[in-house]
């Protein structure tokens, strides 16, 4: 297999549907070693078969975890590791939006899915990925998160700890997309000059699974008025592939263009008070 990601070890949670499964076509078409990160083995292993029949690339594999669980979380993080395979990116893909309820560990269940789970294990990987940016200079953590951030002016740290209540949890999903772009900025403070970069995006309003829990008449209406996976995953592949000398650390993207996001988004002191209790909430190794 050739290509300009041969050689490259790629991680992609929320992989077998939509935005992650169009990325880890194109990322194992080019090359590249992919593991599928997801929930479901019956529902992967066929999609990890197809895009290697796809690509022609045999190195695309699963990986099992449900980012809403933090012990799954654990225990994916450490079958990686075992492998002692390089990190080149990982692509913190996965989420959902319109569930009501609490994660085992009793959190908001968007939140929890959202944030918590890539938090963690994007820390419990952290070591891995600072050896592979240290060895070839360019180590990559990319952050799937919305342009739906834009409606949460701030956190609500004891809502957090509760089921959601607003309507098709719209208010929820915003928070945890909030939390992806503030955990970038301040994961980019915290890894200056360590060979990893960090990059926040919003894909466009792409017609995928994440909406799958919304009623029906109010999912099939979004629908409409969406893109496809394949237009939501360019923002995606350019930030996990483009040069790094072309991309901004830490910033926010769109179109895959850096872009300004909202204020509270901007405030480092939200950022590093985020940080500070997903450390205690999850257990994450707090150093960087």
């Amino acid at each position: 297999m050739s290509g300009d990601l041969c050689g490259k070890v790629f991680l992609v949670t929320g992989a077998n549907v939509g935005i992650g499964r169009v990325t880890a076509t194109e990322l194992a078409r080019r090359g590249g070693r992919v593991i599928l990160a997801g929930r479901s083995e019956p529902r992967t292993a066929p999609v990890v078969e197809a895009i290697r029949k796809e690509t022609g690339n045999p190195d695309v594999e699963f990986l099992q975890v449900d980012l809403a669980d933090l012990d799954s979380v654990r225990s994916a993080a450490g079958t990686f590791l075992a492998r002692k395979l390089p990190l080149h990116v990982l692509v913190n893909n996965a989420g959902l939006a319109g569930v009501r309820g609490l994660t085992p560990q009793g959190f908001e269940t968007t939140f929890g899915t959202n944030h918590l789970g890539p938090f963690l294990l994007t820390l419990l990987l952290l070591d891995r990925l600072k050896e592979t940016g240290k060895e070839t200079g360019d180590a990559r953590v990319v952050n799937v998160a919305s342009r739906a951030h834009v409606r949460a002016k701030a956190i609500d740290w004891e809502a957090l700890r509760s089921p959601g209540t607003s309507t098709g949890g719209l208010d929820e999903y915003s928070v945890s997309k909030l939390a992806n772009v503030l955990f970038t900025a301040e994961l980019a403070r915290r890894l200056a000059g360590s060979g990893v970069t960090t990059y926040a995006l919003h894909p466009g309003v792409v017609a995928t699974e994440i909406w799958r829990e919304l009623p029906w008449g109010l999912r099939h209406l979004a629908k409409l008025f969406m893109i496809t996976p394949e237009e939501g995953a360019r923002t995606t592949l350019h930030c996990a592939t483009a040069p790094v000398t072309e991309l901004e650390n830490g910033a926010y993207y769109d179109s895959c263009k850096p872009v300004r996001p909202n204020r509270a988004a901007c405030d480092p002191a939200l950022a590093a008070e985020l940080w500070r209790r997903s450390v205690e909430w999850t257990g994450a190794p707090s150093s960087s």
